[in-house]
Order: structure tokens, then C-alpha cells, then sequence
């Protein structure tokens, strides 16, 4: 804590109790519950469960009330308290073949087994206001579904069974997965831990270098072969009793991208993979972590490195919206001392700058 100041302390501890009044907001409106932040912003809260790296929608609501709706504050708050809980250990691996699909929609193919689900989407929506939402409550809508939910095969198998998309890597059971929020960082990374940076990555940045990549700043030519959303099962394996047991289920949205594709002497030309996986319906996370994850493949598939997207320590080493917030928002706080030697140093250039200047001059006049 800065108290660098006279009373900083005091005034510090002033700034919480104003803070405090500014979130609560006019007295006269009535308090927002977590069950309405949870429910109504729901994509706001799988946003922060999503990047604050822990599924907890109640916690994740509690962090957006005490943040005011600073997302990445609350992304902050959210992983402050993910640091303080003890680790039993790791689940196994989900298996989204087998997820309960309430949205699948394909770019690549328009029939396919099971049929596209459009779910809760705003892709097809006017985006003018809509100024029924002013009231106080809504009118009660029907419930509606395209279909009833159900397991579907993923795009990108029925791709792999004729040998036309590359086949995803199988990999050791016995290795160890990498952890970001226990080692550090240190390249070249693996795909394990890109994927790892890139599902706790800010949004926007993501979304940027997507862009970017579409836009012809490195190798990509995409196709959304399937975005998914629904609930998966979470296992975890009892030591005590031999086998996995079911801890429950949780909602994630999945992406396939379908990119451009590779050969060589000894293998057919197949088109190559971008993969995208967070918490809750984060459409447009999973859909620009995808592109960004082609793009840092070029090292594994011998493509040149020419742009940013491409840049595996560029891309992971300013993803992380908390570690930036850090870097930037810590020019607030007092840097009295660095300031006054940096300007005593550019009095001192300045000074000697203007004796240097006035040498001739003295020479000429003296001379004349």
C-alpha cells in the first residue's frame, strides 16, 4: 500500500469508505442481487469465470458487484481469491463429443447430422434498443428451442474420417499438463500451455489479433466448421475407490476452426486446426482464441513467423488483462522520487546545453 504522502493512510482509507458509497449507488434504487447479475448478465459473469480461470457463477457475480463492472477488475478479484483455495488434484479430461447441445452451428457444412441448433444467439437480432427492457419487468416470453437437447457429432470427426483435416494429437497420459498460476512462463511453449494462456487471455486482445490474422498479418484462411454450447460432464478420479467419479456438470462453448491446409512428400494435403474452449456462452472468446491458436502453429507447421498473431511470446506475454492493468494502472500511484531525478537530470542536459550554445557567441563578440 502507497502511503508515501503526509495522512495517506487516512486518505487512503477514506478512498474505500467513498468507493463503498459510489458502488452502492442512489439509496432510492433498490441493491442488484448476485442472482440477478448471475442470471441477466449472465454472459458478463461467464466472461469473468472464464478469464479469472474458476467456474463459480456466484463468486464470479460478486466480483462484477464489487468492481462495479470493471471486468477486469472483477477478473482480478476472481483470481485473487482461486489463489487462496486448497488443490485436491486434477479432473480428467472432458470429453465435448458427448456434450448436451443447446447451440451447434457450422459454417462449413448446412446439413449435418443432428441438424444446426441456432439456441440463444444475437446473431440474427436488429441490434436497435429495445425499449420495453426500461420497464421494471418484462413480458413473460414462451420458451422456445430449435431442437431438443442432445449429443451430436462434432464437425471436425466427420471431416477425420475421411482423412481430410488433420488428426488431433494424442498425448501421453502419463505427462504432466503445464500450469501458468504455478510456473512461470518460459519459451518455447508448448501447445498445452498457449491454450492455457489463451483461455485466461483479455477478450479483446484475442479479438484483435483474430482480426488481424483474417486480414492477412499471418497464415490463415478460417472456416468456422462448429461452435458449440452446452453442458459437459466434470470427472474426477477417487483414488480410494479406483475410478472416476462424476463431480457434475458445467456449461462451455466450444470452437472448431477449419484452416487452410498443409502436405508434404509423405503426407496428403489435409486442412489444419484451430481450437477454442471457455466457460459458459463465450462465442466470440472461443471463436478469436481459435484463430490466434492456428496462427501460433506456424513453428510446428514450418510456416514463416511475419506477423504479431504469429509471435507465441508477443501473443502470451501481453494477453493476461491483469498483468497489463498492473503495468498500466500502477502510473496512478506516487513515482515522487524517479520524477524529481529525471528532471534534476534534464535541468542539468538543459544547462549544460545552453553553455555549450553560448561558447561561439562569446568567442565572436570577443574577436570583433
Amino acid at each position: 500500500m502507497y502511503v508515501a504522502v503526509k495522512g495517506g493512510e487516512r486518505a487512503i482509507e477514506n478512498a474505500h469508505r467513498l468507493l463503498a458509497h459510489e458502488r452502492r449507488g442512489d439509496r432510492d434504487v433498490p441493491e442488484v442481487s448476485l442472482a440477478q447479475i448471475s442470471n441477466q448478465l449472465g454472459l458478463a459473469v461467464d466472461r469473468v469465470m472464464t478469464e479469472g480461470s474458476l467456474y463459480d457463477r456466484e463468486l464470479a457475480a460478486l466480483a462484477i458487484k464489487q468492481a462495479r463492472g470493471d471486468m477486469i477488475e472483477a477478473i482480478f478479484l476472481l483470481r485473487a481469491f482461486r489463489a487462496t483455495l486448497p488443490r485436491f488434484g486434477s479432473s480428467e479430461p472432458i470429453d465435448t463429443s458427448q456434450m448436451q447441445v443447446r447451440r451447434r452451428v457450422s459454417s462449413t457444412f448446412k446439413d449435418m447430422p443432428g441438424g444446426q441448433v441456432l439456441g440463444p444467439t444475437f446473431d440474427y437480432t436488429h441490434r436497435l434498443l429495445d425499449p420495453e427492457l426500461t420497464g421494471e419487468s418484462s413480458p413473460e416470453q414462451p420458451a422456445m428451442t430449435d431442437a431438443e437437447p442432445g449429443v451430436m457429432p462434432r464437425v471436425t470427426d466427420i471431416l477425420g474420417r475421411d482423412g481430410l483435416i488433420e488428426t488431433s494429437p494424442i498425448e501421453d497420459p502419463e505427462k504432466p499438463v503445464g500450469d501458468l498460476t504455478r510456473d512461470a512462463l518460459s519459451f518455447p511453449a508448448d501447445r498445452d500451455l498457449r491454450l492455457q494462456n489463451l483461455a485466461r487471455a483479455d477478450e479483446g486482445f484475442l479479438l484483435s489479433l483474430g482480426y488481424s490474422s483474417q486480414r492477412g498479418y499471418g497464415r490463415n484462411h478460417p472456416f468456422a466448421g462448429e461452435i458449440r454450447l452446452g453442458e459437459v460432464e466434470v470427472e474426477f478420479m477417487a483414488e480410494d475407490v479406483g475410478f472416476a467419479v462424476p463431480l457434475g456438470s458445467i456449461t462451455l462453448t466450444e470452437c472448431q476452426m477449419v484452416n487452410q491446409f498443409k502436405g508434404s512428400d509423405t503426407e496428403a494435403p489435409c486442412f489444419t486446426r484451430g481450437y477454442g474452449l471457455a466457460f459458459g456462452q463465450s462465442e466470440r472468446k472461443v471463436m478469436s482464441m481459435a484463430l490466434v491458436d492456428r496462427t501460433l502453429r506456424a513453428r510446428e507447421l514450418g510456416e514463416d513467423i511475419k506477423a504479431p498473431a504469429q509471435d507465441e511470446e508477443f501473443v502470451m506475454s501481453h494477453s493476461d488483462n491483469v498483468q497489463a492493468t498492473g503495468f498500466v494502472e500502477h502510473l496512478k500511484l506516487p513515482h515522487y522520487v524517479d520524477f524529481q531525478s529525471e528532471l534534476g537530470l534534464l535541468r542539468k542536459l538543459r544547462k549544460e546545453f545552453a553553455d555549450a550554445n553560448e561558447t561561439p557567441v562569446a568567442l565572436q563578440e570577443a574577436a570583433e
